[in-house]
């Protein structure tokens, strides 16, 4: 009479058990290497980059030096036909600044908080809708809710809830005087993929200005 050991020593030596053990690693194996080859790959490989198409900007004349006064903006498109800019010299040099005196800059107009269209306003002055302020430097103030923008600094927000800075505008003053917009700063423009580091989005949405 085979003991109970004997029998669970024959059903571990049945050839379905070594079959199935055999087929078992095989599998293991391949799982094994499998991985291996994904982690490989994820290593290596390069990422694809945010945009494919390389972006330029189109270089469009503003103004020209003897075109501009202290203080009195000149408004344009840029770089697309339906997105409002606000170009002035500050009569102080700022960051980013351009010209002689490196106090010539240009922001998009657009709050980055809903896009609403805002007004410059020199130092001492206020705002016709809100007369309880009074600019203690050159920014951008915006009516909706109150968002001033640093045109000295860049465009920084000073107060208010938009969340970011406003784009300044990449200015090229050339040997005879003229201003050109040849590109935006991040972030970009309200409205524009917001947030995102893929400038391409800076130009979609419109159709761009004309460089004639």
């Amino acid at each position: 009479m085979s003991s109970k050991a004997d029998t669970e020593s024959k059903e571990d030596n049945s050839p379905n058990r070594r079959n199935f053990l055999k087929v078992a690693v095989t599998f293991s194996a391949l799982l094994v290497l499998a991985g291996i080859g994904a982690i490989t790959k994820a290593v290596t490989s390069t990422p694809p980059s945010e945009s494919s198409e390389s972006v330029t900007f189109p270089r469009v004349k503003v103004a020209s030096l003897t075109d501009l006064e202290a203080n009195r903006p000149i408004i344009f498109n840029y770089p697309l036909d339906n997105e409002p800019n606000v170009l002035v010299k500050l009569g102080q040099k700022a960051d980013g600044g351009v010209g002689p005196e490196g106090d010539i800059v240009a922001f998009s107009a657009l709050c980055q908080h809903l896009g609403c269209v805002y007004a410059f306003q020199p130092t001492g002055t206020s705002p016709q809708c809100n007369s309880a302020y009074t600019a203690e430097s050159s920014v951008g103030y915006c009516c909706c809710h109150g968002s001033v923008f640093d045109f000295l600094h860049g465009g920084t927000v000073q107060a208010g809830p938009s969340p970011r800075p406003v784009p300044q505008v990449i200015l090229d003053v050339d040997t005879s005087g003229e201003i050109y917009a040849v590109g935006m700063g991040p972030p970009t423009i309200f409205g524009h993929n917001t947030g995102s580091n893929d400038t391409s989005s800076d130009l979609q949405g419109g159709n761009p200005v004309s460089t004639t």
